[in-house]
């Protein structure tokens, strides 16, 4: 492959004048398949409806990539542009209601070496492609800006204030990633947007700047058809990858063996990367909510957890289930997960668009006492602790402004927008409550991605299985890790 490669790269050399690209031909997309411009110059539209006509917008996007890694553009920045390429920035004029798209200069070396990247030379194609009403070089955002302000047509600038997102980043990581860095005595170094931030303000102190990240998270709340189908299939391939886990896992299996047939799944039907890292985390590591080391060996009458995702194309989901490293539950696990199990199902039932999530939790805390009255346990402690995980639902479902029922899912895994209220059309989230017995180490839990409609709620996951039954049949097929056994090492060679 390397060989072939190769050839048809010297090949296109020999025809190539220095200062000239060489003719080598690309066949990959210069922006997104995902999207047609009317939806960003829609999603445009809907920012300059909120900033009002005397503000402008300007959005930093992502830098270059440190190693050799796809870039992969920023949340926010392709939100609003749909546009793949590193040092790009965005403004969006209140007064003129135009975009205007600000790129770096061709690098022909770096074309030569990669391929083709958008560059200001490609004017023409980047608006046609992008939808955007103008393409300026980098280079010319001050002078735009300093012109706004002289002609008094913009007074306010919005930009973002909270880290941006990106690779297999929510803002809580972004903001944990920041805070780290400034407790750091020998760094100290404020986020990339503080530092944007301070140089509009030394080099147009005339600007007032206000934060445009309650507009987009806003926006982001409410997912599009074309949003939903995304996120239908990076659910789609999260749950294949678990029903694989389930045929897959037996004791002896290593935690990063299931990592790996999961991203082989997710990277063979097209995602761009993880959602999250991988949480495969078998018997004691399953109380540490994040625990991401795969490092541990799965031993009989343990449970597995796996909670594990997909990037494709910039969206995101978060689904997990349980499953028993033998193949079969024990009693006693059978007891404990299968009223788990109930209890879940009483909070997946009950939602539906127009109600909040406290009536939904009240109903569902009612359920789940029901079923607890009659479940029978082996185990005292298994008992009480779901007599625990019942109060504190019912607890919680009695709170005033407990507005979720989980965490928003789209472009991040932990999404973005405010869910008080009752549930809308549109709004994409997660539940996923835990039951814990901490005496045995040991933690139950499952999450499901559910997307609502105008009349209904669809859980989008639903296929995967959950029921005892289903599981402990599935894992008697053979799965990926039995099909193809570990190499070993045999005279120096892996075999």
């Amino acid at each position: 492959m390397f060989r072939k490669s190769f050839i048809i790269f010297a090949l296109g050399l020999v025809f190539w004048t220095p200062g000239v690209p060489p003719v080598v031909a690309q066949d990959a997309p210069l922006f997104t398949q995902d999207f047609p411009p009317e939806e960003f110059a829609a999603r445009r539209e809907k920012v300059y409806d909120a900033m009002g006509s005397g503000a402008v917008a300007v959005i930093q996007g992502e830098a270059t990539t440190r190693g050799y890694v796809r870039f992969r553009q920023s949340n926010e920045f392709y939100y609003l542009s749909g546009i793949e390429v590193p040092h790009a920035y965005l403004v969006l004029n209140g007064s003129s209601r135009q975009a205007t798209l600000y790129l770096e200069h061709r690098k022909e070396g770096r074309e030569r070496s990669e391929g083709k990247m958008l560059s200001v030379e490609d004017d023409a194609l980047v608006r046609s492609l992008s939808g955007v009403d103008r393409v300026a070089a980098v280079e010319d955002l001050n002078a735009d800006l300093g012109g706004m302000l002289r002609r008094n047509s913009s007074s306010v600038i919005y930009t973002l204030f909270q880290p941006a997102e990106g690779f297999a980043e929510s803002r809580d990581l972004g903001i944990r990633r920041v805070t780290d860095r400034l407790s750091d005595p020998w760094d100290g170094r404020p986020s990339r947007e503080a530092h944007f931030i301070g140089l509009l303000k030394d080099r147009f102190p005339g600007f007032e700047i206000n934060d445009l990240n309650p507009i987009i998270d806003e926006l982001r709340l409410i997912k599009s058809p074309l949003e939903m189908e995304i996120i239908r299939k990076a659910t789609n391939l999260a749950s294949l990858a678990i029903m694989e886990a389930m045929r897959s896992v037996e004791p002896g299996v290593i935690e990063h063996e299931v990592d790996a047939l999961a991203k082989f799944i997710y990277y063979r039907h097209g995602a761009q990367g993880d959602a999250y890292y991988s949480l495969v985390a078998s018997g004691p590591n399953a109380p540490f909510p994040h625990y991401h080391q795969g490092a541990r060996t799965m031993q009989d009458g343990e449970l597995l957890l796996m909670d594990y995702a997909p990037d494709v194309g910039y969206y995101m989901s978060d689904i997990t289930r349980m499953m028993p490293v033998s193949g079969q539950f024990s009693t006693e696990q059978r007891e404990l997960y299968g009223f788990y199990v109930r209890a879940y199902r009483s909070i997946l039932d009950r939602i539906r668009p127009g109600v909040t999530a406290n009536q939904i939790k009240k109903e569902a805390a009612a359920a789940m006492r029901m079923t607890l009255d009659g479940w029978r346990f082996t185990k005292p402690n298994h008992k009480e602790a779901a007599i625990r995980f019942v109060e504190s639902y019912e607890a919680g479902a009695q709170r005033p402004g407990s507005g979720r029922l989980g965490h928003g899912v789209g472009m991040a895994t932990h999404d973005v927008g405010t869910f008080d209220g009752p549930l809308r059309e549109g709004m994409v989230f997660t539940i996923e409550p835990a039951l814990r017995v901490p005496e045995e180490n040991l933690y139950i839990r499952m999450e499901d991605l559910i997307i609502i409609h105008k009349d209904h709620a669809e859980i989008v996951s639903d296929f995967l299985p959950m029921e005892i039954e289903d599981i402990e049949a599935l894992m008697i097929e053979m799965g990926i890790l039995q099909r193809y056994p570990e190499l070993v090492e045999h005279n120096g060679v892996m075999k």
